[in-house]
C-alpha cells in the first residue's frame, strides 16, 4: 500500500477503504497468532491459548529450575529444550518419572512431555535436588496451580522412618568400634577412600541409605602427628557425585575438593601442620545433605609430646533425619533442623546396648568430634571428673598444683577435643550430651568399668 491509513486525500472514499482494510488486516493478523496460541499478557510472560504444542527452553542450575513455573491448557504438551547450566549431574523429569536423561554439565536434550489435564511438578531426581529447589510447576489452567509454592511446614514426625525408644537390637548386632589406634610410624600417609552409598541400621529396626566414606559412619578414622604428609586417593563407587573436605588442611577449594562423578577419583594432597581433632566430610552441594546423610569422618593429629594413656576412644556425634525406611535422609528436615535424633557413632543409644568396657583405675582419653550437621554438643561422663581437657588445637586444662576438674566438653558442628579421666570404682558410668532433650533422643550410652552386672535393657 503507496498511502498511509492516516494520510489526507481528496478520494475520500478510496481512503476509508485503505484504513478499513488495513484495520482488517491487522485484526486478522492478530486473530491467527490467537489462534496458533501466542498472545503477549502485561507482565511478558507467554500465555497459551490452545492446544498446539508449546516449546520452551529449560535451564538447570545449582539449585533451580528456569522457568520455575509454566501455564498450559488442558489437554496440551510441552515441548522442553533442556540445558544443564550448572557445574554438576541434573535431570528433569515429570512427576519425578518421564522427562530427560542425566545430563552432564554443559549438555542438553530436546523432550516432549504430556499432554496435562491436572497440575503438576517436574523436578531433577538427584537425591536432594528437589528439596533444594530444583522443581518446575506445571499449571494448567483451571485446574489451580502448582504446589511447589504452597508447600506445608514439615514437621519432625511426619515423614520417614520412626524410631521406637524401646526397642533392642538383633543378637547379632555389632556397634562401630570405638576404640581409636594411635598414629602409624613414618610421615607420609597413602590413603585410599571410597565414596559409597549402602543402607545401614542406625536403630533398632531403622535402616537409612547412608552416604560413606568406606562404607561405615563415621568414615575411615585417619590419624597422624604435625608434619605428616597425607596422601589421599579419594574414588567414587557410589550413583552421586561426591567430594572430600579435609578441615586439617590447607589447599584450594576448587581443586582437591572438587565434586567427581561415579567411576572418577582424585588425589588430595596436603600436609598436616596443626594438631587437632578434625573433621573431614563431602562438600558436595547441598553439603548439608551430604553431610547429614552419613558423608563424614575423623582426622587426629597429635598435639606434640601426647603422653601415652591406657585406652584411646572416639566419639563422634551427629543428628539422624530420617526418611523412609531404607532411603536417604530427609534434606527438608536438615534445612528446618528437624531431627529425628542425635547420636553417638551413628547409632540410637548404640553404647548402651554395648557398653565401652575398662577397669577402674585405668586412665583413659575419649577423643569427641561433633560432625553435626546442626547440632551442638556437651559432652560429659556421669560419675567421673575430667582432669584434662584439649580443645581446637588447644589445652584447657590439665592436671597441677590447681586442682582444676572439668564436667563437661562443649562443642559446636565441626569442633572437636579431647578429654581425659579414670574411673574410681567398678560400675556404669553414663556418656551423655548434657543437653538433655538430645540424650533422651539417642545421645546415651555407658562406659562399663569392671566386671559389673548390667541392668535390664542395657548391655547386649
Amino acid at each position: 500500500m503507496s498511502d498511509s491509513p492516516t494520510r489526507k486525500t481528496d478520494r475520500a472514499g478510496t481512503g476509508l477503504w485503505v484504513v478499513s482494510s488495513t484495520m482488517a488486516f491487522f485484526a486478522l493478523l492478530l486473530g491467527g497468532f490467537g489462534a496458533m496460541g501466542f498472545f503477549s499478557s502485561g507482565d511478558g510472560e507467554t500465555t497459551v491459548g490452545s492446544t498446539e504444542t508449546l516449546k520452551i527452553e529449560v535451564s538447570l542450575t545449582e539449585f533451580k529450575v528456569e522457568p520455575a513455573s509454566i501455564d498450559v491448557q488442558p489437554g496440551q504438551k510441552v515441548q522442553m529444550v533442556v540445558t544443564n547450566d550448572g557445574a554438576m549431574d541434573h535431570d528433569l523429569k515429570v512427576d519425578g518419572e518421564t522427562g530427560t536423561k542425566m545430563l552432564a554439565p554443559g549438555t542438553s536434550e530436546t523432550i516432549t512431555v504430556g499432554p496435562f489435564d491436572a497440575s503438576t511438578q517436574a523436578w531433577c531426581t538427584v537425591a536432594g535436588h528437589k528439596e533444594a529447589g530444583m522443581v518446575m510447576d506445571i499449571n494448567v489452567a483451571g485446574s489451580g496451580g502448582g504446589s511447589h509454592a504452597a508447600a506445608t511446614p514439615v514437621s519432625a514426625t511426619s515423614t520417614g522412618a520412626e524410631i521406637d525408644s524401646a526397642a533392642e537390637p538383633a543378637a547379632d548386632w555389632k556397634p562401630f568400634d570405638p576404640t581409636l589406634a594411635p598414629a602409624p610410624g613414618g610421615t607420609v600417609h597413602d590413603v585410599e577412600l571410597h565414596a559409597i552409598e549402602t543402607e545401614i541400621e542406625v536403630a533398632p529396626g531403622v535402616t537409612q541409605l547412608m552416604w560413606t566414606f568406606g562404607g561405615t559412619v563415621p568414615g575411615t578414622t585417619l590419624r597422624g602427628k604435625v608434619g605428616d604428609v597425607f596422601n589421599v586417593t579419594l574414588y567414587n563407587d557410589g550413583t552421586l557425585g561426591h567430594s572430600i573436605d579435609f578441615h586439617a588442611s590447607k589447599v584450594a577449594w576448587n581443586d582437591e575438593m572438587r565434586t567427581i562423578a561415579p567411576g572418577e577419583s582424585l588425589v588430595y594432597q596436603f600436609k598436616a601442620e596443626f594438631a587437632g581433632a578434625f573433621m573431614y566430610h563431602c562438600g558436595t552441594a547441598p553439603a548439608i545433605h551430604h553431610i547429614g546423610n552419613g558423608m563424614f569422618g575423623a582426622i587426629i593429629i597429635d598435639p606434640p609430646n601426647l603422653p601415652p594413656v591406657d585406652h584411646e576412644f572416639l566419639l563422634v556425634q551427629s543428628e539422624l533425619y530420617l526418611g523412609a525406611n531404607g532411603k536417604e535422609g530427609d534434606l527438608t528436615k536438615m534445612l528446618a533442623e528437624l531431627d529425628d535424633a542425635v547420636v553417638f557413632n551413628n547409632y540410637y543409644n548404640g553404647y548402651k546396648f554395648a557398653p565401652i568396657r575398662v577397669e577402674p583405675g585405668q586412665r583413659v582419653r575419649a577423643w569427641v568430634i561433633d560432625e553435626g550437621p546442626s547440632e551442638n554438643s556437651a559432652f560429659h561422663i556421669v560419675g567421673t571428673v575430667f582432669d584434662t581437657v584439649w580443645k581446637e588445637g588447644s589445652y584447657l586444662l590439665r592436671p597441677d598444683e590447681r586442682r582444676g576438674g572439668s564436667q563437661v566438653l562443649d562443642l559446636q558442628p565441626a569442633q572437636g577435643g579431647f578429654v581425659e579421666f579414670t574411673f574410681a570404682e567398678a560400675g556404669l558410668y553414663l556418656i551423655v550430651t548434657h543437653k538433655f532433650s538430645n540424650a533422651s533422643r539417642g545421645a546415651l550410652g555407658l562406659f562399663q568399668a569392671g566386671d559389673v552386672e548390667m541392668p535390664a535393657g542395657g548391655g547386649h
